[in-house]
């Protein structure tokens, strides 16, 4: 599997976040900045998450995905669009609840060759388990079954903070 990559592109209020190969928690930082840089621009009209070249992807990237998508139907009144052919992410963004916040297209998207690649931010192990924290208690509001997914992790972490 390859290292994962977060590459981005904003072009007229359309951001287009694109996972590549396995994108973990190690990338959390980078990708929830970002997700803020979204939040505060005052110019969003679409917001598009391109899973085409994406292997996998853990439950903190999830959940940041999840608050980016709650956040956008909230605040800017769209519902992002999230490309993802793969039949077992597919199965798994289902099953977590992110058809209720996104509008998951099982096709490719129209090409877009304009990306940089988002930097790793390097992070401390109390902001990284915030981070995770935040995610999947985003995570747990979507469904019952994520709930008691992570009930123990959130747990957890909320004790050892």
């Amino acid at each position: 599997m390859e290292s994962g990559k977060i590459l981005v592109s904003e072009h007229d209020g359309v951001n287009v976040i694109k996972l590549v190969g396995d994108v973990r928690v190690t990338l959390c930082t980078s990708l929830n900045n970002y997700i803020e840089t979204i939040f505060s621009s005052g110019n969003v009209s679409e917001v598009v998450i391109d899973m085409i070249d994406t292997d996998g992807v853990d439950s903190t990237t999830l959940g940041l995905l999840a608050k980016l998508a709650i956040y956008c139907n909230t605040n800017f009144h769209i519902k992002p669009v999230l490309f993802c052919p793969d039949e077992s992410l597919f199965h798994t963004l289902d099953i977590m609840g992110l058809d209720d916040v996104f509008n998951i297209v099982q096709s490719a998207p129209e090409s877009i060759d304009d990306f940089k690649e988002l930097p790793v931010t390097s992070v401390d192990e109390n902001e990284a388990r915030e981070r995770v924290l935040e995610a999947h208690r985003l995570l747990s509001e979507l469904s019952e079954r994520n709930k008691q997914e992570f009930i123990d992790l959130i747990r957890t972490l909320e004790e050892n903070g």
